[in-house]
């Protein structure tokens, strides 16, 4: 067997594979004895059967499927060797009707190489880290929202500013009768509010639905109505009031905290006020990690030049799906996936030149921390090693599992790279500002 490459350029190459007939002879030999003993043919005894008769059936067949084992082993320990990194699979260059009954074979494959390139990871414009913080003001309407939750109802006569009001909704030609339990800072506009206040059980109103609701998915929820219905939906609704109450706040006493906490993990409304501080704050670090993974990425692929082998990428992409698509499609889907790759060959690149590596141990040590941390959720605070040993095991018998806690590793591990060689300034922040800033004021 000899196999040779030619590059056409830096990013596409053919390689030949050309195949003698000592390289299968043999194999196909022995194949066919194999069949001789077992064949089954009418008028001969089995294992009896001539072999002219045994190559005559099987041969062709045996030949075609022992040639493609020995070209594909061979072209995958070829790329292996020279180690090629070759993007996409090769593609078999067609070939008219092969003569099965000559002595050799040769096989052409094209092949996408992955470009050479550098990453620069400190931008001229700093990035920005954002430090979310959870101020006073979030705070004190977290302790009012949990006082809300924990209160008791009182029932009222009319309908207040802060009541909360039960009834229903109906629209007998959309078929609408649905109860809800509304307060009224989820209307839009102050209009809603006036036609509520004062009003008493029993009470019918007329309410249009475009604009009722500050979000769509509130009025989604009210009528009980389809995402797709409630987009643009401009009609009539009645509510008829059944119930009127105003909630109580609950006292921010022991009760409550032992209730929140567990018992005396907290005590005062100081350690209330930094419990929830510290909670929330873990929960912005998160979102400010990913920001930050984003932009950084989006910094990557917009400022990291090289060409790619965009022609063989999309002829390898009609056939590379479940089901195979024509040429418009594949070159749609091709500039749809092309960001994705660009920073995947980045990101290869920088855990190559940064030695950023995910052992068993850091994937077995993070499934034993997360799943610490949620039997801590259902009160079981100190499990022995053993049983996170073997939950840990029985979730890493999952290979999808596995592998999605090895690629949070990864870019765990590339976050880090990134705080420290990448160009970044670190701007303190409220949550309410950070949304402001990075989502726009919705």
């Amino acid at each position: 067997m000899n196999i040779t490459r030619e590059n056409v350029d830096a990013l596409n190459a053919v390689v030949k594979v050309d195949i003698a007939k000592e390289d299968y002879s043999d194999k196909v030999e022995k194949i066919l004895a194999d069949y001789r003993k077992t064949a089954n043919i009418p008028g001969f005894r089995k294992g009896h059967v001539p072999m002219g008769m045994v190559k005559k059936q099987y041969g062709k067949a045996v030949l075609v499927d022992e040639v493609n084992k020995l070209l594909q082993d061979a072209l995958n320990k070829y790329l292996t060797e020279e180690k090629l990194d070759v993007l996409g699979q090769p593609l078999p260059k067609p070939q008219d009707d092969i003569n099965w009954d000559a002595d050799g074979f040769s096989f052409e494959f094209e092949l996408g190489l992955a470009p050479e390139f550098e990453v620069e990871l400190k931008s001229k414009k700093a990035i920005t880290q954002y430090n979310i913080v959870a101020d006073d003001k979030m705070i004190d309407e977290q302790i009012e929202r949990i006082q809300k939750q924990y209160g008791k109802l009182v029932s009222q006569d009319i309908v207040e500013k802060n009541s909360e009001i039960t009834g229903v909704y109906r629209n007998e030609e959309r078929e609408i009768e649905n109860t809800v339990t509304l307060t009224l800072d989820k209307f839009k506009g102050k209009a809603t509010e006036k036609q509520f206040i004062g009003a008493k059980s029993g009470d019918v109103i007329a309410l249009q639905t475009k604009g009722l609701y500050n979000d769509d998915h509130d009025l989604m929820h009210a009528l009980k109505v389809d995402h797709d219905t409630v987009h643009g939906l401009d009609i009539e609704v009645t509510f008829t009031i059944s119930e009127i109450n105003k909630r109580e706040l609950a006292d921010l006493d022991q009760e409550l905290f032992d209730k929140l906490f567990g018992k005396d993990a907290v005590t005062s409304v100081t350690e209330l006020k930094g419990k929830i501080k510290e909670d929330a704050e873990k929960q912005f670090a998160q979102q400010a990690e990913q920001k930050l993974l984003n932009d950084v990425t989006e910094y990557l692929v917009d400022n990291t030049k090289f060409d790619l082998p965009a022609e063989f990428l999309t002829k390898w992409m009609q056939t590379a799906g479940e089901k195979e698509i024509d040429a418009q499609q594949a070159k749609e889907e091709y500039e749809k996936s092309e960001k994705s790759l660009r920073y995947q060959l980045i990101e290869g690149k920088l855990i190559a030149d940064n030695n950023i590596q995910v052992t068993m141990d850091d994937i077995k040590g993070h499934a034993r921390e997360m799943i610490k941390g949620q039997m801590a959720q259902f009160g079981q605070m100190n499990p022995s090693d053993k049983e996170l040993d073997d939950i840990a095991a029985r979730v890493l018998s999952n290979q999808e599992e596995a592998r999605r806690i090895s690629e949070q590793l990864v870019s765990q591990k590339l976050l880090a790279m990134y705080k420290e060689k990448a160009n970044i300034k670190v701007k303190e922040i409220t949550y309410e500002n950070f949304v402001k800033e990075v989502y726009g004021d919705k």
